[in-house]
């Protein structure tokens, strides 16, 4: 039997199950697409239920199969989403989608409480963002269903609701409460006064290590058990493991998120306001990040292209960059894109497809048009670091346009293009691991390629 290391790591879309050996190969790997529920307002949810069924059936059919030992099992997921918990360790309440909006008087209330949404973003690091912020959710429990909220024993962020489903023992982890919750003040190191003022600090779990685990039996197995993490932090931790020099990560996908672990600064109003936020690194120290929506923005506008040029959904998959058009755009550059799903103050008032003759042109403007968002992520999020290398990773580095472009923009900086389905599942396992990794395990695991600058 060959000894392993099991994963979940739970996307919203995907749901992926992986096992690795020792040296962090992957040996095994299950996805799930799981149907969605909705919650009591008829909002799309994950459904709970269905989510932890498909955990314990598949690894309950792991600890059968005859060829693997499994020796340590941990959780990564997606963050700002709570599970509230009963006295008898039920879900009381559906997992309330990020996305779902809070009344603006519930807003209005706190921030005229507590102080205004600058002040305290910048204190915790969390641009004002709605349920995005998981610690108003609570707030908003609190406020709209008071009875309910006083049958919570515990809220758990999702990683560490997952890793509860097999250890029985709730926790908290720096990187699900660092990850824009407007929980923690990072000065300070504590929870902010609101959380104590409004009594949320007595439901939230004791916090432990992220790179804590149980040691436990499961179905008359012994396995140590991971107290979860969250995806973006679990993303980046073979980066900070491996590598010793400063450098950022640029995590693309349906946000893209720029992440510097090698800026410690206190985020100001004006970075808050700028969409800037911090992270916790599993030791508790600050990442600033900088993020925009852009696959979001990036699918419903090719989705217009798409439609406005009769060609099928997936035909910009092939586009590849062009110099000829490229050079002709920006000969006279202007804005022709209404974005749908980023709030910018700028023209024009509807996305404009008129002067452009092919689906190859408009689709090479849309990507120069999202580049200067892109461009003033990354410079945010640098800030006065000294950083000369990017890596690339997640779903754009298959696009060559985007590619192009970041490598003609940041033509100073080494950029490196890197290619790991596993993400976020292999921080997870590395996380309670005692295997030292060397400076070469990103070129022996992520498949690297460097970028060169283009010439003109």
């Amino acid at each position: 039997m060959e000894k392993v290391n099991a994963v979940f790591d739970i996307g919203k879309t995907n749901k992926k199950f992986f096992l690795f050996d020792d040296d962090y190969n992957e040996v095994y790997r299950d996805y799930a697409n799981l149907p969605l529920t909705t919650d009591e307002d008829g909002f799309e949810s994950e459904d709970l239920e269905a989510l932890r069924n498909w955990i314990k059936e598949t690894f309950d059919a792991v600890l059968e199969d005859t060829r693997f030992d499994v020796k340590t099992l941990n959780f990564s997921s997606y963050g700002a989403s709570l599970v509230h918990l009963d006295y008898k360790g039920k879900p009381l309440t559906p997992l309330y989608n990020y996305i779902k909006e809070i009344p603006q008087e519930i807003l209005d209330g706190f921030y005229s409480q507590y102080g205004d949404a600058l002040t305290i973003g910048a204190q915790t690091a969390s641009p004002q963002s709605g349920m995005l912020n998981s610690g108003m959710q609570l707030y908003w429990l609190k406020k709209m269903q008071p009875a309910l909220f006083g049958k919570i024993k515990y809220s758990l962020h999702l990683p560490q609701y997952l890793s509860y489903l097999f250890t029985g023992i709730p926790v908290s982890e720096y990187t699900s409460i660092g990850c824009h919750t407007n929980l923690w003040n990072y000065d300070e190191e504590d929870y902010h006064a609101w959380v104590h003022a409004e009594d949320i600090d007595k439901i939230l779990p004791p916090i432990v290590p992220t790179s804590a685990s149980i040691n436990t039996t499961y179905k008359d197995k012994k396995i140590k058990i991971g107290v979860g993490i969250h995806d973006s932090s679990s993303a980046l931790l073979p980066y900070i493991l491996s590598k010793k020099k400063p450098f950022l990560l640029l995590s693309t996908g349906t946000w893209s998120i720029a992440l510097n672990p090698f800026n410690s600064e206190s985020l100001s109003k004006e970075d808050i306001s700028n969409n800037c936020l911090n992270y916790l690194r599993i030791d508790g120290r600050r990442v600033k990040a900088s993020r925009f929506f852009m696959g979001n923005e990036y699918r419903l506008q090719v989705e217009k292209l798409s439609a406005y040029y009769n060609k099928e959904y997936g035909y910009h998959r092939e586009v590849k960059f062009d110099q000829e058009i490229y050079l002709g755009l920006i000969q006279k550059p202007a804005v022709y894109f209404k974005f749908e799903g980023i709030s910018l103050q700028r023209l024009p008032q509807k996305t404009e497809l008129e002067p452009f003759a092919t689906f190859e042109e408009a689709y090479h403007q849309l990507m120069i048009e999202l580049m200067e968002l892109q461009v003033d992520t990354i410079d945010k999020a640098i800030g006065n670091s000294k950083i000369k290398k990017i890596y690339i990773d997640g779903g754009f580095t298959d696009n060559d346009v985007f590619m192009k472009l970041m490598s003609h923009h940041f033509s100073s900086f080494k950029i490196l293009s890197t290619h790991s389905p596993l993400g976020s599942a292999l921080g997870a396992a590395m996380v309670i691991s005692d295997k030292q990794v060397t400076s070469q395990f990103l070129k022996e695991n992520y498949r690297m390629k460097k970028l060169v600058p283009l010439l003109f």
